[in-house]
């Protein structure tokens, strides 16, 4: 099967998943932590540009020899690019340790690279609470392995962004979640009539190796770069409890190389059959806007809607995915009928329809108020385990936790969820801090006065529209 038949076969998701052995190919000579959202030619600029050249002039181009490009000079460069105070893998080695002996160390792992002698370590399971109870498993791979898969996703990323959609904004160079929310803003105030919502049920869990493996080879022929990969996807998972994983699927949630990985994925599973075999049958306007496993659909007739519900559960069961369906449904989303219109939620956004102040119907968006109570949450655990530091510390730190909030939700018609989010802040800052000793430490007065003092951020439009045709009236 040729590069351009076996493309189609994933898209139209004929036959059952591949089945491919590990390959004994001998080898040719030598990103929260992610290199898959810096621009793919920051680390070997030379070498990728060219290769992503080569991807963009042809659809059916397959690169070679990218196992050399996993030499020394490549993946110093790759551990310069990683997150110095992340969390330590299952051999106990920090960034510091690693760089202590860096050139030793990078030698080493190029001979074993060389020599087939490379083998993944076990990734470090902890899991991390996400609301309600629940938690999110988040893989922790060791150094060692961190430096490959941040040279291999910038290879990935080189090669697939010449073929990824506009429609997928996850972890892509010059693409995140405001260009998301604002391409969601514009398709629902001008395209859309009906929404569909979809959750994928544990989708880093899920990813059928065989299937990404098939999906790599539609641009990849380096068997041994395949092989790497390979070896990523089948290492051992240890958990807190020391008990010892073999998964048969998935990626882990965390590891470096897991973003392009979950792109690639959903790039064959879902973004090219939407636009190039479900949109074409569609009576109305469709479109698409994803980011990583998030989605939402949005549709100008209701059986179009429907129809894309249906079929979506059956395209990604072919791919071993299931669909969440208690998050998952279809939902009116209309000016016309904006006291019928269901608000959703969207990357931490929940979208309504509103009035501006000249009269015109708009896309509102505040916070999700789920997602308010969680980071409300975080930060008065963050405070307690911080309130016995000097004032000048604990302002200082506050302030980066504001700016980074204010950066994201700071959208045009947000104010008073942000301004809400303040006054719990203040509130729980004030009555933590006169907890720091028996006596009370300030009144509200005093209190204002040390805000001042230090310079406490306040809340702050920093991106949208600032046009009064977008400004929506309270």
């Amino acid at each position: 099967m040729t590069p351009g038949e076996s493309e189609r076969f994933i898209v139209l998701g004929g036959g059952e998943s591949p089945s491919h052995g590990e390959g004994t190919a001998k080898p040719s000579q030598p990103a929260k932590e992610t290199a898959a959202g810096s621009r793919p030619d920051q680390l070997l600029p030379t070498s990728l540009r060219e290769i992503a050249r080569k991807a963009k002039r042809s659809t059916s181009y397959r690169a070679g020899g990218l196992y050399g490009l996993l030499n020394p000079s490549n993946l110093t460069a790759a551990f310069l690019g990683l997150n110095k105070k992340a969390a330590r893998g299952v051999d106990g080695i920090s960034y510091a340790d690693y760089g202590r002996n860096l050139k030793a160390n990078i030698g080493g792992m190029v001979e074993e690279l060389k020599e087939n002698r490379y083998r993944a370590k076990r990734v470090r399971r902890v899991h991390i609470p996400k609301g309600e109870g629940k938690t999110r498993p988040l893989g922790i791979p060791a150094v060692s392995d961190k430096v490959l898969q941040r040279c291999a996703a910038s290879i990935l990323g080189a090669i697939y962004e010449e073929d990824f959609l506009p429609c997928s904004f996850g972890y892509r160079p010059h693409r995140g979640a405001k260009e998301a929310v604002t391409e969601l803003r514009e398709g629902l105030r001008n395209r859309t009539a009906w929404v569909v919502e979809a959750d994928i049920r544990g989708f880093f869990d899920n990813i059928d190796h065989d299937w990404m493996m098939k999906m790599l080879e539609q641009r990849v022929a380096d068997r041994s770069f395949l092989n790497l990969i390979r070896k990523w996807l089948k290492a051992g998972i240890l958990e807190a409890d020391g008990n010892v994983q073999n998964p048969v699927s998935g990626t882990p949630q965390g590891g470096i190389i897991s973003p392009v990985l979950a792109n690639i994925y959903l790039h064959y599973s879902l973004d090219l059959w939407f636009e190039k075999v479900f949109r074409k049958t569609c009576r109305g306007t469709a479109f698409l806007v994803r980011y990583a496993d998030d989605f939402v659909a949005g549709f100008q007739y209701h059986g179009d809607a429907d129809r894309f519900r249906a079929a979506l559960a059956e395209r990604l069961g072919k791919f071993k995915l299931t669909l969440a369906e208690e998050k998952t449904g279809v939902h009116l989303f209309t000016r016309f009928r904006k006291r019928d219109s269901k608000r959703f939620n969207f990357l931490g956004f929940e979208y309504r329809w509103g009035r501006s102040l000249k009269g015109t119907d708009v896309v509102r968006l505040r916070t999700n108020p789920k997602k308010m109570h969680q980071s409300l949450a975080a930060f008065t655990a963050w405070l307690k385990e911080r309130r016995n530091k000097r004032l000048k510390t604990i302002f200082w730190e506050l302030n980066l936790k504001l700016r980074g909030y204010y950066n994201y939700f700071g959208v045009t018609g947000n104010w008073r969820s942000l301004q809400r989010f303040h006054e719990e802040v203040v509130r729980t800052l004030f009555r933590r801090l006169n907890r720091r000793s028996q006596k009370r430490s300030f009144n509200w007065k005093g209190f204002a006065a040390v805000m001042s003092h230090y310079g406490m951020e306040k809340p702050r439009i920093t991106w949208g529209r600032y046009d009064q045709s977008c400004m929506s009236l309270a």
